[in-house]
């Protein structure tokens, strides 16, 4: 540690190193190991003043971030708090008869729904644990909720962005891979089951336009915190603000 520390202070001087001081030794130990690749990499030390420099500015960037997620987070959890009973009521009414056990069963059920894929106002990501299919109505809210995310970005003069569709229809198989890998929210009681339920990440968006003011992603997710508030005030849906797993988890109503 104390090796790392005057390491650090010779490249990038006592200010930013006791900033780094203050953090997680794990942080100080990768800062210290890239100190070192840049020193044989680039055997320059106003180069590997730059490289720990912009380093430097990632680190504080990214507490800075976390901390205003964590508000961010208290506002959401708040505001989307449809509990699992309503997603579910909603799924059994309006999605399919009932959970398919696998892929192979999915396939008998394709003709009654929709396959959505990655269009300018959303991108489909890649399913490990779902398929991408909805009933006519939740695909229907897909597209309304991506289409008003982004007429809300250009009313504010910021640039277009796709939404991000983490998870989609599970079956049974797909829920026990899930629990298997720790997903403590994979159950098999779950309206991602019936086809009328989807995932959208807060945690990362995909910018389209080049024309418009930047944004972070918590820029953007308040705005298509509004959107989804709108829609939740309109019965469209239910929305349930996911912590752990990143995600507004949304269940259509149409």
């Amino acid at each position: 540690m104390v090796l790392l520390y005057y390491i650090a202070t010779f490249v990038i001087g006592a200010d930013n190193t006791k900033y780094i001081m203050k953090k997680k030794t794990v942080i100080l130990a990768l800062v210290g190991i890239m100190l070192l690749g840049a020193g044989v990499l680039y055997h320059s030390r106003a180069t590997a003043r730059r490289y720990l420099s912009a380093i430097v500015h990632k680190i504080e960037s990214r507490f800075t971030t976390t901390t205003t997620m964590r508000s961010a987070n208290s506002r959401c959890a708040k505001m989307f708090n449809d509990t699992n009973p309503l997603h579910l009521k909603a799924g059994k009414e309006l999605g399919i008869e009932k959970p398919l056990d696998n892929r192979e069963e999915a396939k008998k059920v394709e003709r009654e729904l929709v396959k959505i894929k990655s269009n300018k106002h959303y991108k489909i990501d890649h399913l490990t644990h779902s398929i991408p299919y909805l009933t006519r109505g939740a695909a229907e809210l897909l597209d309304l909720i991506g289409e008003k995310f982004n007429e809300e970005l250009k009313s504010q003069g910021i640039a277009s962005h796709r939404i991000i569709v983490t998870s989609v229809l599970r079956t049974m198989e797909d829920i026990e891979l899930l629990q298997e890998s720790g997903n403590v929210n994979a159950s098999q009681n779950s309206a991602h089951c019936y086809a009328t339920t989807f995932d959208i990440t807060y945690a990362r968006y995909e910018k389209r336009g080049a024309s418009g003011k930047s944004a972070d992603a918590e820029t953007l997710t308040e705005r298509l915190a509004e959107v989804l508030e709108e829609l939740m005030k309109q019965d469209k849906c239910y929305v349930k603000y996911e912590i752990r797993q990143r995600c507004f988890h949304i269940t259509s109503r149409i």
